[in-house]
This record gives structure tokens, sequence and C-alpha cells, in this order.
């Protein structure tokens, strides 16, 4: 197994992911990815192909984002009860303002033309890579790249007049 090519086509992926679970903490992220291909390389005789490589690297990204975690919160002393009751609060509001997000973005997204509103959607609501989109729609894997990308920046500019 080529690692190098393997961090080179995975690591925007794993990336994004630990994004995703870091709530948008970038160096956070950026570190955790950097652990995450460590292991990968240090374990890479484990990997025995049951699955896509790129959900075995966002396994170890994610195990690798819960031990930090688990040393982060170690260090503070909190009793039980407060930090379910906070974490029950944040989790209730967070959930609401991402749940009305996404509904404006979705409303948003529709109102869009296709092919940009059907790249927007696969690749928002499917999870798809952009090769596949391009495979889907019969078009490239850089055709759906650029498009998503255009069709993100119309997304931003319409989102930004709401606000």
């Amino acid at each position: 197994m080529d690692m190098k090519r393997v961090c080179e086509e995975y690591y925007q992926t794993v990336y994004g992911y630990l994004i995703t679970i870091t709530g948008g903490n970038y160096d956070l992220a950026e570190e955790l990815t950097q652990e995450t291909f460590y292991r990968a390389i240090k374990n890479a005789k484990q990997f025995r192909e049951e699955c896509k490589m790129s959900t075995w690297l966002c396994q170890i990204a994610k195990y690798t984002f819960y031990q930090h975690l688990d040393k982060k919160n170690r260090r503070k002393e909190v009793s039980m009860d407060a930090a379910v009751e906070v974490a029950m609060e944040q989790q209730i509001e967070r959930e609401y303002i991402s749940n009305e997000q996404k509904l404006l973005i979705y409303k948003k997204i529709q109102k869009m033309e296709s092919p940009t509103k059907d790249v927007l959607m696969l690749r928002l609501s499917g999870e798809l890579s952009f090769k596949e989109i391009g495979e889907i729609l019969g078009k490239t894997e850089n055709w759906a790249r650029v498009t998503f990308y255009r069709g993100k920046q119309v997304l931003g500019k319409e989102l930004d007049k709401d606000e």
C-alpha cells in the first residue's frame, strides 16, 4: 500500500470530517488529521480492505478525536450532573440551530437551477465524492468540483442576504 498516495488522496476527506466533529476548530482538526495519518501509517498492515479506505481513516480519526476529548476532560473536575445538564442544553440548542440552518440551506438549494442544484444535493445529502457525482451526472470529477464550488458561492451570497 502506497501510504504517500493514501495521505495525498484522503487528506481533505479526513480533515473535513474532523472539522465537522470538532465543531469547526480548524487548528484541532489539523492536529488530529496529522495524528490520524501517523496512526494509519503505523498500522497500515491492519487494513484488510473490508471497507473503503476513507471509512477506515475516518474511524481512526474518530477514535483519535475521542482520545483527545478523554485527555482534555481528565484535566477538569466537574460534577457529572452539571456536565450532563450543560451538554444537553448545548446539544438541544445546537440541534435546533443546525436544523433551522439546514432547512434554510435546502430551501435555497431547491430554488437553484440544475445541474448546480443536483451537484449540491448529491454532495451535501448523499455525501458523495466529486468523482461519484461526475459519474452519476455523466460529467468529469473536475466538472463536479467546479459546479459545487460555484453553487456554494451562490448559496453563500443568498444566505448572506437573509442575515
